[in-house]
């Protein structure tokens, strides 16, 4: 398979938008009920991600097949952790937010990780209690749960933590 990862552009929304729309399907289909309901993430917030140089997508044979958004430390929601620690909290890390991608493809989280371990060895991710799918994925490579965050608006979220020491 040849996948390609780069920058998202304003062109990009339509097929965005389509990738956001399976991937709420399958939260469904899984059980998530709750997750990125009321239109999140809207047309928005994936352009303010493009906007800040954020926002990625991978493409297979020219075909939009996944998005997330990766930003640079810090995230504000991160500043207080309940119920643990982070891994290390002293570094400066990488956050990945809205990770979506076509249910019929596959590999896509192991894809997604080289890319972000190839920008720094420190990653945050965050995601629902429901979201069975993600939090299999995380544990499975290697991330470590650390305790729960609450976003701005409130709502609960499970936040794991990967480092990749480089010292021998």
């Amino acid at each position: 398979m040849n996948r390609k990862i780069r920058l998202a552009c304003p062109a990009d929304m339509e097929q965005i938008l389509v990738v956001m729309a399976d991937a709420r399907e399958t939260m469904r289909r899984d059980g998530n009920l709750h997750q990125w309901e009321g239109g999140y993430p809207s047309e928005d917030v994936i352009f303010a991600d493009i906007d800040r140089g954020a926002g990625f997508v991978i493409e297979e044979e020219g075909e939009i097949v996944a998005y997330f958004a990766f930003l640079p430390s810090p995230e504000p929601t991160y500043e207080k952790i309940y119920g643990g620690e982070w891994v290390d909290d002293a570094q400066p890390y990488y956050v990945v937010h809205r990770i979506a991608s076509l249910a019929r493809v596959h590999g896509i989280f192991e894809t997604m990780m080289r890319f972000w371990f190839s920008h720094s060895q420190n990653i945050r991710i965050d995601t629902h209690r429901d979201n069975g799918i993600m939090r299999h994925n995380l544990m499975r490579h290697g991330f470590t749960y650390c305790g729960i965050i609450y976003l701005e608006s409130g709502d609960e979220r499970l936040a794991f933590q990967k480092v990749i020491n480089t010292q021998g």
